[in-house]
C-alpha cells in the first residue's frame, strides 16, 4: 500500500499513519457478509477475496497514530489516539508493516467502544514483564472517560493489589486527566495538544485535537456539531488556515444524530478552509475508488483538496 502524496508537506521524517479509518461497525460490516442483500454489497463482498492490506475499503475502527521524529535527539515517538475494537488487528497489519516498535503515549477522544476497547491490547506493544516491572504509557483522556474506563477496566486503572491478589501482566498505564478546553493544551512526548471539545450528538462531548507548528493538523473523529468557540481555532477565517483537517464522516447521504454524513463533512470543509482535507469513519456506504473520484471533481470546484484516508496511509509531515 503505497503512501499518499504529500509533496506540499515538508518531510523531516515525522508521519501520520491512519490505523484505522472506519466506522465503529467496521468494514465490511458483518451482516452484509452474513445475511447477503441480492445483489451483495459492492463494497463489503470483495473482502471475502480480496487480501485486506490491498482493499481500501477494509476499514477497522478509526485510530491515528503519529509518528514524531525529534531532530534534537534523533529520535521517534509514537503516539497513538485511540484504541478500539480492532486494535489488535491494526498492530498486526499496520505496526508492522510501517516497523513500529512501540507506543509512547495513548491519546483518547472520548470512550466509546470503537475507542477504547483495545486498551487491553497496549501490552502487546510495551516491553515485556511477567510482573509487570515497566514504565507505564502516559495516556491522557477526560474526567468523563476516566471514570468510564475505570469501570469497564478497573484491573488497568487500580494501582495496588489488594491484599492476596496475584500478580497478572497487563497493560501498565499512567493515566493523566485533561480539560475538554482548547485554553488548556497538553503536551505528550514532546507535542503539544490542544483539544477540541465537539458534539458528538448534543447531549455528549468528544475531543479533537489540534498539533503541529510547522503543519498544523487538526483530527477531528467523532462529531456532528463543531461549537462555535472550538471552529474559531481551527478555521481560516479565525485562529488560522490548517494545513490538514481530518474529519468525520459516517454516511454517504442524508444525516445522523451524532456524526457528520458527508453533506455536513463537506460544509464544514468549506467554511474552515484547510489546505488539505482527509476523510474517516466511514460505513460500507463508501466505495474508496468512486467516491474519491467524486471528491476529486469536488475538490477541483471548490479549491480544497479532500480524499478518503484508507486503513495503512502514511502521509509525511513536518510537526516540528
Amino acid at each position: 500500500m503505497e503512501s499518499q502524496n504529500g509533496s506540499n508537506i515538508c518531510n523531516n521524517g515525522s508521519a501520520l499513519i491512519f490505523l484505522g479509518t472506519g466506522c465503529s461497525s467496521a468494514v465490511p460490516n458483518a451482516r452484509c457478509l452474513l445475511q447477503p442483500s441480492d445483489p451483495p454489497c459492492s463494497v463489503c463482498s470483495p473482502a471475502i477475496s480480496v487480501p485486506s492490506i490491498q482493499n481500501p475499503n477494509y476499514r477497522c475502527n478509526t485510530s491515528l497514530l503519529i509518528d514524531y521524529y525529534s531532530e534534537s535527539d534523533n529520535r521517534h515517538s509514537y503516539i497513538l489516539i485511540d484504541v478500539g475494537k480492532t486494535f489488535r488487528e491494526q498492530v498486526l497489519r499496520w505496526f508492522t508493516f510501517h516497523n513500529i516498535p512501540r507506543v509512547d503515549s495513548v491519546i483518547l477522544t472520548h470512550e466509546h467502544a470503537d475507542a477504547v476497547l483495545g486498551l487491553d491490547d497496549i501490552r502487546a506493544v510495551q516491553p515485556y514483564s511477567p510482573t509487570n516491572d515497566i514504565d507505564p504509557t502516559p495516556i491522557y483522556l477526560s474526567r468523563h472517560a476516566m471514570d468510564s474506563i475505570a469501570e469497564k477496566f478497573p484491573y488497568l486503572v487500580q494501582k495496588k493489589l489488594k491484599p492476596g491478589q496475584e500478580i497478572r501482566r497487563v497493560a501498565q498505564l499512567d493515566w493523566q486527566i485533561i480539560e475538554e478546553d482548547y485554553q488548556r493544551p497538553f503536551v505528550a512526548s514532546g507535542i503539544q495538544f490542544v483539544p477540541l471539545p465537539v458534539m458528538h450528538g448534543e447531549d455528549y462531548i468528544s475531543l479533537g485535537f489540534l498539533f503541529g507548528e510547522k503543519c498544523r493538523v487538526a483530527y477531528i473523529s467523532d462529531v456532528s456539531r463543531i461549537p462555535s468557540s472550538t471552529e474559531h481555532v481551527i478555521s481560516k477565517a479565525g485562529a488560522g488556515q490548517l494545513d490538514i483537517l481530518i474529519l468525520d464522516t459516517l454516511y454517504r447521504n442524508g444525516s445522523h444524530n451524532t456524526h457528520f454524513c458527508l453533506p455536513q463533512t463537506l460544509e464544514t470543509v468549506k467554511r474552515l478552509c484547510p489546505k488539505r482535507a482527509l476523510l474517516i469513519g466511514m460505513t460500507h456506504e463508501f466505495d474508496h475508488y468512486k467516491d474519491n473520484d467524486y471528491l476529486m471533481e469536488w475538490s477541483q470546484r471548490e479549491g480544497i483538496p479532500v480524499q478518503l484516508a484508507h486503513d495503512g496511509l502514511r502521509i509525511p509531515v513536518d510537526l516540528s
